[in-house]
């Protein structure tokens, strides 16, 4: 009985020992996850889940898969061809999708639409889910164009789906603090520097090279002027500081009610991504990433490589910036729709924009404490962690960034962790106590003997 109980006590601790060793290196490549998680100035940085999702895109090819995205619970998903593709991406640990067109299908559909005669108020994604490049035609676009586009997109072998969409693709003239320039208004998007100047890295459509820039409509005092200007095409500038007092020094966006996020790196954004943008017209909003290499054929002209999100936008919310967990992802271009009855919302991704210009972000201080101008605009107030999950299309509250990315992943490896202690701790109880009561029944025989 005593051999049993002996050999019972060391199964628990050996298993006790084990699980803290274990729950220590979970502990610990979960912290190593987040910190090459993070992105740096270069834009280098992917999800731990959209990372798995493009390395098996990658390795299986363009004629065996058609896109990756996350699902609702953030759990990786690869649209494959085959059978044989699937299975390779269950045992990598993603979802897979059995689809009908490859991305080589979706890009040669992509490659017709380019081709054909450009229409304004039309604009293109693939959606993987789908697995479809939608083509969206707006309330402008005539029925004789419509038929037009029918025609061409009937050419694409079933691989497009042509599709009403509400309102006009609009660019987003008239964010982060606003800028005004004497003919309209746009939004601050990111603090930028060469190492020599200083810069708001902003939309391309709001204005050439040589606009001069104000922080109110009094116009008195100019804080920049637009040096590199790229649109249609992209939509992304460069606005100069030239006021000292109108930059801070910091990476900091507005987002509203006083507050700022610190920015600490730039990133590539992938579908399913939960996504935030702020506007001087309509602050803080929130929704998520519905496609990459988006075309819009706005009435300036066309632009590709954009990011298609949910979340809304309004005039004068051009060129402020797309963010999350403190990253920066793009600067607003266009869309259609408002914030009252939703709509979609095109993005300018940052990492080109910052590879195309020379530039790189300004890092973004610290994440707690009072600061003060936050952005051009000269606000003030506290700087913030990232947003938490905000209401598509509503404003939002704030919560702490370690509580929405830092400490999840650490959770199961705390648990084991707990759970080991907890049993290390009820062992030397249970030994203290039987000494305990050894010692009682030596002392209580002493006593009557």
């Amino acid at each position: 009985m005593k051999h049993g109980r002996r050999n019972l006590r060391r199964t628990i601790r050996l298993a006790a020992a084990g699980g803290l060793l274990c729950g220590g290196l979970m502990v610990t490549n979960a912290v190593a996850g987040e910190t090459t998680g993070r992105a740096t100035d270069a834009g280098v940085h992917a999800s731990p889940t959209a990372d798995l999702g493009s390395r098996l895109v990658a390795r299986l090819g363009a004629s065996r898969t058609a896109g990756n995205w996350t699902d609702a619970r953030g759990r990786p998903v690869v649209a494959v061809t085959d059978e044989e593709a699937a299975a390779e991406v269950r045992r990598a640990g993603a979802r897979a999708e059995i689809k009908r067109h490859s991305m080589r299908d979706l890009r040669s559909a992509t490659e017709t639409l380019s081709k054909a005669p450009r229409v304004p108020g039309t604009a293109w994604a693939m959606d993987y889910a789908a697995n479809r490049v939608a083509v969206y035609a707006d309330s402008s676009v005539s029925a004789a164009d419509w038929s037009r586009m029918t025609d061409v997109v009937g050419r694409t072998g079933g691989a497009a789906h042509m599709e009403r969409t509400g309102g006009s693709f609009t660019t987003r003239l008239n964010g982060a603090a606003p800028m005004l320039n004497g003919g309209g208004r746009c939004s601050a998007g990111f603090n930028v520097t060469d190492g020599r100047d200083n810069f708001v890295l902003t939309a391309g459509h709001c204005g050439p090279v040589g606009t001069s820039w104000f922080p109110d409509q009094r116009g008195l005092e100019r804080f920049g002027t637009t040096v590199a200007s790229s649109f249609p095409g992209a939509d992304f500038s460069l606005i100069r500081y030239e006021d000292a007092d109108a930059f801070d020094g910091t990476g900091r966006v507005d987002v509203g009610g006083g507050q700022a996020v610190a920015i600490v790196g730039a990133a590539e954004p992938f579908v399913g991504q939960e996504v935030f943008r702020s506007g001087s017209t309509t602050g803080l909003r929130s929704g998520k990433v519905t496609a990459l290499n988006a075309t819009v054929n706005y009435r300036e002209g066309t632009v590709s490589g954009l990011i298609q999100t949910t979340v809304c936008a309004e005039s004068g919310d051009s060129g402020g910036p797309l963010l999350a967990q403190g990253l920066a992802l793009g600067v607003t271009s266009g869309g259609t729709g408002d914030c009252t009855s939703g709509g979609m919302t095109f993005f300018q991704p940052a990492t080109t924009a910052l590879s195309a210009l020379g530039v790189r972000l300004i890092g973004g201080g610290t994440t707690t404490g009072d600061a003060s101008g936050a952005t051009a605009g000269g606000a003030t107030g506290s700087v913030v962690a990232p947003p938490a999950v905000v209401p598509p299309g509503g404003r939002g509250s704030f919560a702490s960034f370690t509580s929405i990315a830092g400490l999840r992943p650490l959770v199961p490896g705390l648990l084991v962790i707990t759970v080991s202690l907890i049993g290390l701790l009820a062992v030397r109880w249970f030994l203290s106590d039987r000494a305990d009561r050894r010692r009682y029944r030596r002392q209580y025989a002493q006593s009557w003997g």
